[in-house]
C-alpha cells in the first residue's frame, strides 16, 4: 500500500465505484467525427502564428493572439501595423477559418441529429449511478407485475434497477417512475454487468413466459459462482402454473409466486378473517410502520444454539416476541414457549418494531453470550 492509499484510508476517503461496463469506447467513438475540425484548427493556428512571426516579425504571443482573432473573425482589427504581404496572409487565414468552422458546424449538426451521442451520454451517466447502489434488487422485464412490485419497493425505500430489452425504456421509466433502468436482456452479459448484479441483494424476474425466467435464474446463479459470491442471491420469480412453480424452484429460485394461487390465498384470508387481513396489510407488508415481522436464522456457531428461548430475553432487551420457529427440516412450530430449545440452523419468526428486530438479530449472531444479558 503506497502513501496515497494510506492517506486515503486514514481520511476514510472512498473512491467512486465504477460500472463494469463504462461505455467509454462507444462514448469516444461518437467524438471521432470531431477529430478532423480539431486537427484543422490546430494546423491553422500553428501556420497562422508562424506566418505572422516570419512576415511581420510578431512576438510569439502577439502572433498567437492575432491568429486567434483573425481565425475566429471577431473583428478586433490589427494589434500592430501589418504589411501588404501580411494582409494577404490574413485574408487567406480568414477564408481557411470560415471553411473549418463550416465543416465543424456540419459535423456537430449531423451528430446532434442522429442523437446517438446524447443517448450514450445518458446511458453512461445511468450506469455510474447504478454502480453506486448496494443491496439493490434487479427487477427483470417490464409488465403489469413490475409496475405493482416497483411501487411497493419505492414505498419501502428498497433500491432497484429495472432491466428490459425494449428500446423505449427511457420513456417507460419516466412514466412509471423507475429511478434506474437498463435496456438489455436480463440473462445476457450486458444485462448482468450493466445492472451491477455483483453488488445486488437479489433478482426479481417477472417475465411473461417461463423460458425467460429460466434463462434469468440460470444466468444469475452462474454469475454468482463465477464471481465467488459467498452470500447467495435472493431470487424471486413469477409463474403461471404449479408445474412452472416447481420447475423454477428446482432451477434455483428461492421463492416463486403464482398469481392465481396467491390471489386465492388472499381472498380466502379476507373471507375467513377480514380484520386480521387488514392488520397484516397495514403493519406487516409495509416498511417504517410500528410493527414488523421477520425471520432470523440461528447459525451453528450462535451462542443461542441449544439454549431455551427465554435465555435470549428478547422481550426485555429488544421488545421483540418469538411467534414461531421453523426447524431445519421445514417443520414449523407456532407460538413456542419460553422453555423451547432452539436447534442449530433453525429460523426464529420475530415480531416487533424494525429497530427491535435488528437488535434481536444482532444478539442472535453473536458467538458468545452478550454482556447486556448477563445482568437481565
Amino acid at each position: 500500500m503506497n502513501i496515497v492509499q494510506r492517506f486515503k484510508k486514514f481520511l476514510g476517503w472512498r473512491s467512486t465505484p465504477k460500472p463494469h461496463i463504462t461505455l467509454n469506447d462507444e462514448y469516444y467513438s461518437h467524438l471521432a467525427p470531431f477529430r478532423l475540425p480539431f486537427i484543422l484548427t490546430v494546423l491553422v493556428m500553428l501556420i497562422g502564428s508562424i506566418g505572422y512571426m516570419v512576415i511581420d516579425n510578431f512576438t510569439l504571443m502577439d502572433a498567437i493572439y492575432q491568429t486567434g482573432i483573425t481565425f475566429t473573425t471577431v473583428g478586433f482589427g490589427e494589434i500592430q501595423p501589418i504589411s501588404d504581404a501580411g494582409r494577404i496572409f490574413t485574408i487567406t487565414l480568414i477564408i481557411f477559418g470560415f471553411v473549418v468552422f463550416s465543416i465543424a458546424i456540419g459535423i456537430i449538426a449531423e451528430v446532434v441529429k442522429k442523437g446517438e451521442f446524447q443517448k450514450t451520454a445518458k446511458e453512461r451517466k445511468m450506469l455510474y449511478e447504478i454502480a453506486r447502489l448496494k443491496q439493490h434488487f434487479v427487477v427483470c422485464y417490464h409488465n403489469e407485475f413490475t409496475i405493482q412490485v416497483t411501487k411497493q419497493l419505492r414505498a419501502n425505500h428498497i433500491p432497484f434497477v429495472v432491466v428490459d430489452p425494449r428500446e423505449d425504456m427511457e420513456e417507460i421509466a419516466k412514466k412509471y417512475h423507475y429511478p434506474y433502468f437498463v435496456s438489455a436482456h436480463p440473462h445476457t452479459e450486458a444485462g448482468i454487468l450493466k445492472s451491477h448484479l455483483s453488488s445486488a441483494k437479489g433478482v426479481i424476474t417477472l417475465a411473461d413466459n417461463v423460458a425467460d425466467n429460466i434463462a434469468t435464474i440460470a444466468s444469475a446463479r452462474l454469475y454468482e459462482t463465477e464471481i465467488g459470491r459467498t452470500r447467495k442471491y435472493l431470487i424471486i420469480a413469477n409463474a403461471k402454473s404449479n408445474e412452472d412453480d416447481q420447475k423454477l424452484l428446482k432451477l434455483g429460485a428461492n421463492k416463486v409466486v403464482t398469481a392465481t394461487k396467491l390471489m386465492a390465498q388472499r381472498i380466502n384470508a379476507m373471507a375467513a378473517r377480514p380484520d386480521m387481513e387488514n392488520l397484516l396489510q397495514e403493519f406487516l407488508y409495509k416498511k417504517d410502520t410500528p410493527l414488523d415481522m421477520e425471520e432470523a436464522r440461528v447459525s451453528k456457531t450462535s451462542w443461542l444454539t441449544l439454549k431455551k428461548i427465554k435465555a435470549a430475553h428478547f422481550r426485555d432487551i429488544a421488545n421483540v416476541t418469538v411467534v414461531g420457529i421453523r426447524q431445519k427440516d421445514g417443520k414449523f412450530l407456532p407460538m413456542p414457549k419460553g422453555d423451547t430449545i432452539i436447534m442449530p440452523e433453525s429460523k426464529l419468526l420475530l415480531i416487533g418494531t424494525g429497530e427491535g428486530i435488528r437488535k434481536a438479530k444482532k444478539i442472535i449472531r453473536k458467538k458468545e453470550k452478550p454482556e447486556e444479558l448477563k445482568y437481565v
